[in-house]
């Protein structure tokens, strides 16, 4: 019979609470007796969390996981002084909450701290493998912690993939306060949670971790070790002196670098853009790389090894760079002007960089509102269909879907109209108020609006980029709706063939007069 622990002591980095693992092991000793829950939901205290952070066993990501708020990295538009999640903490009085936002920014890692600093019994639901079953057994596991005076962080993970009725298993314990929930969703929950449950929670907005957030959390994970054996010899040391108290999570094998593994400047660029905001992608492949770097006896990683050390594509954009927007806007531009050649080339050679195709679904149902717009109103629905039938393929196959959804796209008719009456309106409710400044709309010298051209269609507009040659990947058949467009497509490429032939210089050599 193992030693009751403490019921106010709770290790946030268990990681037995990282998901939906917890009821049977924590559920079954709560339904037995108050003492055996309260050994189960406290058996992790045992260890302190140094000690939690010394199993190498566990991933880099959770070894580094922080152990308090100032240790989390991003998220300062919640977490800085004054601001919601901050006084939230800091109120002593818990409140329920759904976090929205991509992976990998701390969702989870937020409900684990918020039941650290109430001092509460933390119980994890993961939707995606729970039901209203592990509901029940949540709500006696609260039970059995409020007989023991203590209170209970119910935290269910992907929350959105719940339905109706299991999502209103928990209103009435969310009313009597028997505990806290704690939604995380990648969804907007909005449209996928509940009015009701919604109502009666907070809603924070988790965002992407930024490129500077990034270098601090690739920094932290070097600097777990930093190649000193004696740092890992004596984490308690090292925590004193500044080199681990940033990550939060002392103890032998914390980090990665304690092999004396460097990255250089270009690797490190290389990984953080193809992160794409999310930490804990970033910290696996730092884990991936450095062991494979010292199966090999390397003592430093530059961008050629990274490929031969990921099993993924890193031709990855930094979703905030440069590159990556002047290839999503070449993709648009190429939709807008009715090139669906071009339209899959941009798509696919975005796909190949690693782009998140979410991202691209979501930009093609732009697409669909923006320049199609009401001149075919089957463009949305395609365009939404593409997007359900990549949620439920992934990739390849559910690439095919998307690229049907661009060519469709691209040869509709288009219109502009309600995009142009939306930003009337918005003018009009903002009372005149200054416009933003839209910077690298792609409106760049030369290009040639399509919409105010003849026909919305610019004749003899380019939109493969420069040194690739047009090319003529779809050729429409003669049935269905495709006739339409085949008729269509060699209008263009005639309006196309005689605006070449008026561009030619119109400056002929004749001999000047007299």
């Amino acid at each position: 019979m193992p030693r009751p622990a403490p019921p106010e002591q709770h290790d946030p980095a268990d990681p037995r609470q990282a998901g939906g693992d917890l009821f049977g092991a924590e559920l079954a000793a709560a339904t037995a007796s108050a003492a055996a829950g309260a050994a189960t939901t406290g058996a992790a205290a045992e260890a302190s969390g140094a000690a939690a952070a010394a199993d190498e066993g566990a991933p880099l990501a959770e070894r580094l996981r922080p152990r308090t708020l100032d240790e989390v990295i991003g998220q300062a538009h919640l977490l800085g002084p004054g601001k919601p999640l901050r006084v939230a903490f800091e109120s002593g009085r818990p409140h329920s909450m759904i976090f929205w936002g991509p992976p990998g920014v701390g969702k989870t890692t937020l409900a684990r701290l918020m039941a650290d600093a109430f001092d509460a019994q933390f119980i994890a639901i993961s939707a995606v493998l729970g039901g209203v079953k592990e509901i029940r057994e949540a709500v006696a596991a609260a039970q059995q912690a409020r007989q023991r005076g203590r209170r209970t962080i119910l935290f269910v993970d992907e929350v959105h993939r719940f339905n109706k009725a299991q999502q209103d298993a928990f209103l009435p314990h969310v009313e009597s306060g028997l505990f806290t929930f704690i939604g995380a969703t990648t969804e907007n929950p909005s449209f996928e949670v509940n009015g009701a449950l919604l109502s009666r929670a907070r809603v924070y907005v988790l965002e992407p971790l930024s490129h500077d957030d990034l270098e601090r959390l690739f920094a932290r994970a070097l600097e777990r070790g930093a190649g000193r054996p004696e740092a890992a010899a004596a984490p308690a040391a090292a925590t004193a002196a500044g080199a681990a108290g940033a990550a939060g999570a002392a103890g032998t094998g914390a980090g990665v670098a304690e092999a004396a593994v460097t990255f250089d400047a270009p690797a490190r660029e290389r990984l953080i853009g193809w992160a794409d905001g999310d930490a804990r992608r970033l910290l696996n492949a730092i884990e991936i790389v450095v062991a494979a770097a010292r199966a090999q006896g390397r003592t430093s990683v530059d961008a050629a090894y990274l490929e031969t050390a990921m099993s993924q594509n890193l031709r990855r954009f930094d979703k905030g760079g440069e590159v990556f927007y002047d290839q999503i806007s070449a993709l648009h531009k190429a939709v807008r002007g009715s090139d669906p050649d071009a339209s899959l080339y941009w798509l696919a050679r975005m796909l190949d960089g690693g782009a998140d195709a979410r991202y691209l679904a979501r930009r093609i149902v732009r697409m669909a509102s923006e320049d199609v717009g009401l001149a075919d109103p089957r463009a949305l629905a395609l365009a939404l269909d593409a997007a359900e039938a990549y949620e439920r393929l992934g990739s390849p196959e559910g690439e095919l879907a998307l690229a049907e959804a661009v060519v469709y796209m691209a040869c509709a008719a288009k219109s502009n109209a309600v995009y142009v009456a939306w930003k009337r309106a918005g003018a009009f409710v903002q009372e005149h108020a200054p416009p933003r400044l839209m910077k690298g709309l792609g409106y760049g010298r030369g290009y040639r609006y399509a919409h105010d051209e003849e026909g919305g269609y610019a004749a003899g507009e380019r939109y493969f980029p420069e040194g690739v040659e047009p090319q003529r990947f779809y050729e429409p058949v003669e049935r269905g709706l495709e006739t339409r467009i085949r008729e269509k497509l060699a209008w263009q490429r005639e309006r196309d063939s005689t605006q070449d032939d008026s561009a030619q210089d119109p400056r002929d050599p004749q001999e000047p007069n007299g």
